[in-house]
């Protein structure tokens, strides 16, 4: 910069070597000096005094040095220059030294501190990321033995009363195992495959109710692009097998997923029937799991609640999958 600013001036080489090239020299000195050592080395390792001591040791032996230099190799020049009068005083000569060897300076810092930021900034999202995909990769294996050991007691409660059900319940169970264990370790999966593992297992269940209690659920017919992640409408189903069936009095499961192009709304209400304190079947994580699936996988972009009214108990989810 100060050579283009020049121009039109006198561009005698020696002018340009002193004026010029020592104090730009001198600055990429510092800078570089600086950008590679010395931040890294004083400033972020929180040793501000050294710092500023070097860099200050630094500034006045250049300015000195260029003293020196002048008296010693641009003599003439110097004189002529005194003769004219034309030059600073000697203290605005120092100052004008001392900024503009503090641009270089501060130009590192600014480029450094920057750099450092991004990097730290990249890092710290990189971490964040790891962990989400570490907590979703626990969360899908805490689903699946829920599931299994769930299933497994409906399953088991068939044997003696139907053990020609009971088989059929454990092919299909292992045709929904194989859903889960090969089908859903992906980020996303079809709504459509996640219907069609929905209707399985809503048929497996029916097995092991009486007649008393009415099944019914309505689905989309039509094929559809949406994508969303897997295995989030499983828990409220079972919890509606699970709460909402009695042996003894008439119940009803009703279950409906509606969706447009952006938007998936799944209802189910079934009839209230709360499990006995001493009841154990299940370990009870199945809906605390979608919350905290819904918090990693769609902040802000989803919306679950659960309510009672009228001897029913209603779960809604909704999920935004733009």
């Amino acid at each position: 910069m100060p050579y283009v600013l020049s121009y039109g001036q006198e561009q005698e080489i020696n002018r340009l070597i002193i004026h010029f090239w020592i104090p730009l020299l001198f600055s990429a000195i510092i800078f570089y000096s600086n950008y590679f050592l010395f931040i890294d080395h004083f400033l972020f390792t929180k040793k501000m005094i050294q710092f500023v001591v070097l860099n200050t040791i630094i500034i006045i032996s250049f300015i000195l040095l260029k003293v020196v230099i002048e008296d010693s190799f641009f003599n003439d020049l110097l004189k002529r220059r005194s003769n004219s009068n034309s030059g600073p005083p000697f203290k605005m000569f120092i100052y004008v030294q001392m900024l503009s060897y503090m641009a270089p300076l501060l130009f590192s810092i600014v480029l450094k501190t920057t750099k450092q930021w991004a990097k730290t900034e990249s890092e710290r999202k990189e971490a964040a990321n790891f962990k989400l995909q570490s907590e979703l990769q626990h969360l899908h294996y805490q689903l699946q033995p829920h599931f299994f050991f769930n299933s497994l007691n409906n399953i088991y409660a068939l044997v003696d009363i139907s053990p020609e059900e009971a088989k059929i319940s454990i092919h299909r169970l292992s045709k929904l195992m194989r859903y889960m264990l090969y089908e859903t370790n992906v980020e996303l999966v079809s709504l459509s495959k996640e219907i069609d593992f929905m209707k399985k297992y809503i048929d497996l269940m029916k097995l092991r109710v009486s007649d008393k209690t009415k099944v019914s659920y309505t689905f989309p017919s039509a094929e559809t692009d949406i994508k969303l992640a897997p295995l989030l409408f499983i828990s409220l189903i079972e919890n509606a097998f699970k709460h909402g069936v009695s042996a003894s009095q008439e119940s009803t499961i009703d279950i409906n997923l509606h969706c447009d192009e952006t938007t998936v709304l799944f209802t189910i209400e079934n009839n209230n029937f709360p499990k006995e304190i001493n009841d154990k079947s299940g370990s009870g994580i199945g809906l605390s799991n979608i919350v905290k699936r819904l918090e990693l996988l769609y902040p802000h972009k989803s919306s679950f609640k659960t309510f009672e009214k009228d001897n029913s108990f209603i779960a809604q989810l909704e999920i935004e999958t733009n």
